[in-house]
């Protein structure tokens, strides 16, 4: 058998059995200060899958750069069976100024297919599609909850994809969340222009270290990776049951402006009509109750006690069975809680 060739990205050639970090050239900044957006390869002897996880697609979400660290250091990595292409910080000038955006004010991901010689969040999507997301066969994004609010994690698939559902499925998350493709959003793009199908790893909340979150993610990845036969099951902990599958979500909003009691959190299962919180003016003249409007499985809230009339409070996905999502997220959460803490300098 032919030796395996080696993976090009860059100008740079990683050698079959190699592993190696590529600084991609994006811009420069205003002070001359160089921006690279960089990929470590992973280029496996044996031949398999390309497969590429990303991270900070939005800059302040930082649970995703935590997940791919962390996953850089797993001996299951270094028997790798095809490539792996991961990008801890897509978005580097987010990253850097704590903010979601880029210096335009524009959002990444809504930036897809980008052009090489567009706005800057054009140019640096175009770069990312170019090296990295179209020459995969499968991705995983990794993304938490805007500020000031958090989310149960979960991965989102387009609706009728069969392939996306068993690897959802095989990621274990507590909830997958079938969710529309929004238009110039990566998921889309590699889906309708490349026939790539990305799923979307939700959890936690920006700026902030989550660490069940961050298990999830990592735990979950590991278990796509060897669903696809990229590695070997040695290590991997199988979910205990399968994740609640909801077809459906909205938002429930906040009836009026004031303070906000929150009764109900994130992985609780609600039944139509339970309150969920309740807003006061600052007075007490005025005590709104918030309730859930359907069955269904909290999967993101906000964190701010103090609201405006109309701000999303609780984001519920509909479930069908409330008991037995209840007994399913139960479990899942507790297989989380037995994996072994990091300690804390592996943390920070």
């Amino acid at each position: 058998m032919p030796a395996r060739a080696g993976f090009e990205i860059g100008g740079v050639t990683v050698a079959p059995g190699t592993r190696r970090t590529v600084d991609l050239p994006v811009s420069v900044l205003s002070d001359h200060t160089p921006v690279n957006m960089s990929v470590h390869v992973i280029h496996g002897r044996r031949a398999g899958p390309t497969v590429f996880i990303s991270a900070a697609v939005h800059g302040d979400e930082v649970i995703g750069v935590e997940i791919v660290r962390r996953l850089l250091q797993l001996e299951n990595l270094d028997r790798l069976r095809g490539t792996l292409l991961m990008v801890p910080i897509v978005n580097a000038f987010g990253f850097i100024s704590h903010s979601r955006y880029l210096p335009d004010r524009r959002d990444l991901n809504r930036s897809f297919p980008g052009i090489s010689h567009g706005s800057l969040a054009a140019r640096l999507a175009d770069h990312f599609m170019s090296h990295v997301v179209a020459r995969c066969d499968l991705g995983i994004d990794l993304h938490s909850a805007a500020v000031h609010r958090t989310n149960l994690p979960q991965v989102r698939i387009s609706p009728d994809n069969g392939e996306a559902l068993s690897l959802a499925k095989a990621f274990g998350a507590p909830v997958v969340l079938v969710s529309g493709l929004r238009p110039k959003s990566l998921r889309k793009v590699a889906k309708e222009e490349h026939g790539i199908d990305v799923l979307l790893f939700e959890a936690g909340e920006a700026l902030r270290f989550d660490e069940m979150s961050v298990r999830a993610g990592v735990s979950g990845i590991l278990r796509v990776l060897h669903r696809l036969k990229m590695i070997p099951a040695k290590g991997i902990a199988k979910a205990r049951t399968s994740p609640v599958i909801c077809a459906d979500s909205s938002w429930m909003r906040a009836p009026a402006g004031g303070l906000l009691r929150i009764f109900r959190s994130e992985g609780d299962v609600v039944a139509s009509g339970d309150v969920l919180a309740a807003v006061s003016d600052p007075f007490g003249a005025v005590d709104a109750e918030v309730a859930a409007e359907f069955d269904g499985i909290i999967v993101g809230r906000t964190l701010m006690p103090v609201v405006n009339e109309g701000d999303a409070l609780f984001h519920i996905a509909e479930a069908k069975s409330g008991a037995a999502a209840e007994l399913t997220l139960e479990s899942l959460a507790a297989q989380l809680r037995s994996d072994p803490l990091f300690d804390e300098d592996e943390i920070i």
